[in-house]
């Protein structure tokens, strides 16, 4: 009951931002400009489906790794996706000392995992499996094709909002304006920023949801909650030059690569790490005493050692 609310949640939330752009649209342009809005938005949402994996992995810099190339890596992608019941992503690393990875792709079988670097270096081997199984957990549930027409349509309605105020706003059959002038530079303003308050509960509402699936693909929900743990410290502490750069693509991320850029930490398109911690440790108690859940071949129980080189080489 719980998912079939969240993902009717997600459609509404992405038919409510749909619906705005349109509004915005014929605000500050009239008929000509809702025409423009819708125009603009099915030309970008195509754009995105066709192209958001290409265009993210090239804004990251990330380098595709193979089995020769990142054996240990690949290799416990392809145990969580065989458990998961996924094609095999492709499978990305980044050179970033910020701990964080995210997925991409318009469905499964065009998907791509991508882990920094710093990911790598400060998490166990336990801990990179629970943020790969989440990772495809966002997969699984075509979070990543969801995600990305939020963005798309975030960015859309404020090059609109944008457009808008630079040519007056719109005017009706009689020459008068649609809005009064406060209105539209007020919706200029406004707008983005409302866009970006729907995007980031559509961003929140997902990010629980791949917690819980990378919880049941991993078989330990304490490995992903250490995992966040350890990460969230690291995305305070260690800026994401990359992610700067971008800041589109932050919501992304298993965790706010912006965190530690001050006031935009206000606005984090994912929810308080506390809450997504407190559920995978409650998620655990149902876990207890099933050995076999943890996939095979990984370590079970206790801390694994972590050397210099991390646990994506040999």
């Amino acid at each position: 009951m719980f998912p079939r609310m969240n993902y009717f949640r997600t459609a509404l939330l992405l038919a409510a931002l749909t619906g705005f752009f349109l509004v915005v649209g014929y605000m500050l342009g009239g008929q000509s400009g809702l025409v423009i809005a819708l125009v603009v938005a099915l030309g970008m949402n195509l754009f995105a489906y066709w192209n958001s994996d290409s265009m993210v992995l090239r804004m990251a810099n990330a380098q595709e790794v193979g089995p020769n190339e990142a054996p240990e890596l690949y290799g416990i992608v392809h145990q969580l996706a065989q458990r998961a019941g996924l094609p095999m992503p492709k499978v990305y690393v980044i050179h970033e000392d910020q701990p964080n990875a995210f997925a991409t792709g318009r469905d499964p079988e065009h998907a791509a995992v991508a882990v920094n670097t710093g990911l790598l270096n400060h998490l166990s081997r336990e801990e990179v499996t629970g943020v790969l199984a989440h990772e495809l957990g966002h997969i699984k549930n075509r979070d990543t094709l969801t995600m990305t027409v939020a963005a798309t349509l975030s960015g859309a309605i404020g090059m609109l909002a944008s457009f808008g105020g630079l040519f007056g706003g719109g005017r009706d059959e009689n020459g008068r304006p649609l809005v009064s002038p406060i209105v539209a530079i007020a919706a200029m303003f406004l707008a983005p920023l409302a866009a970006s308050l729907v995007q980031m509960a559509i961003s929140r509402s997902r990010e629980y949801e791949a917690d819980k699936a990378g919880a049941e693909i991993s078989g330990n929900p304490l490995w992903l909650a250490s995992a966040l743990n350890r990460l969230h410290a690291g995305t305070q502490a260690i800026p994401n030059a990359t992610a700067e750069a971008n800041p589109a693509t932050a919501h992304l991320y298993i965790d706010n690569p912006l965190s530690g850029g001050g006031m935009r930490s206000l606005f984090s398109t994912h929810p308080p790490m506390e809450e997504r911690i407190a559920r995978l440790q409650a998620m655990a108690g149902q876990y207890a005493g099933r050995a076999s859940a943890a996939p095979s071949g990984f370590r079970r129980g206790g801390s694994v050692p972590r050397t210099s080189r991390g646990p994506w080489g040999a």
